[in-house]
């Protein structure tokens, strides 16, 4: 990995706490969609995954370059974005976004046995802080429920401290492995 410069930033809790099933890194496929500042996909780029960037806006990334990195900036939301490709991830990635239509392309970006990593708000963060509109907001166990058939490795629904600030906000959270086909 060479690195021409990059930000100090921290990745989610999630990714740094979570006992992984794998030993190693080096070759896996990430995806890290919408992706922000890039914080989870560069824990994995350190770690010696090959991980894509997908947002709409990569201005937070624009000075960050990687040999094992890929940015592409795609309005996901709109009628004419591109597709995500079928089974060519083994890990795909999403903090705080929340598409509902997009949820089928994302299982389905995952390759058989690969990994979930969802991390989003729920409605219950309506009535602490922003976001507010239930378009961006999960209902009780719907995360859940999106990806049933996949085996949970961890799920959390409730409310979280965010450990750098005095900010909490309620959230669900869900690592599960894509089933054999």
């Amino acid at each position: 990995m060479s690195v021409i410069h990059a930000p100090i930033v921290t990745p989610a809790t999630l990714i740094t706490e979570f006992t992984w099933p794998v030993s190693r890194f080096d070759g896996l496929k990430v995806l890290d969609l919408a992706c922000g500042s890039g914080r989870n996909g560069l824990w994995f780029l350190a770690q010696g995954a090959e991980v894509t960037f997908i947002d709409r806006d990569l201005s937070a990334m624009s000075h960050i370059e990687y040999v094992n990195a890929r940015k592409y900036q795609w309005d996901l939301e709109a009628e004419a974005a591109p597709s995500l490709p079928i089974e060519e991830y083994d890990i795909v990635l999403v903090f705080n976004y929340l598409h509902r239509p997009l949820l089928p392309q994302i299982a389905n970006a995952v390759k058989a046995t690969g990994l979930i990593v969802y991390e989003t708000f729920t409605i219950q963060q309506a009535e602490s802080g922003r976001p507010r509109n239930p378009n961006f907001l999960l209902t009780e166990n719907e995360l859940k429920s999106a990806f049933a058939n996949w085996q949970p490795l961890h799920y959390f629904e409730g409310r979280l401290s965010d450990p750098q600030s005095t900010h909490s906000s309620y959230k669900a959270q869900l690592i599960a492995r894509k089933p054999k086909t």
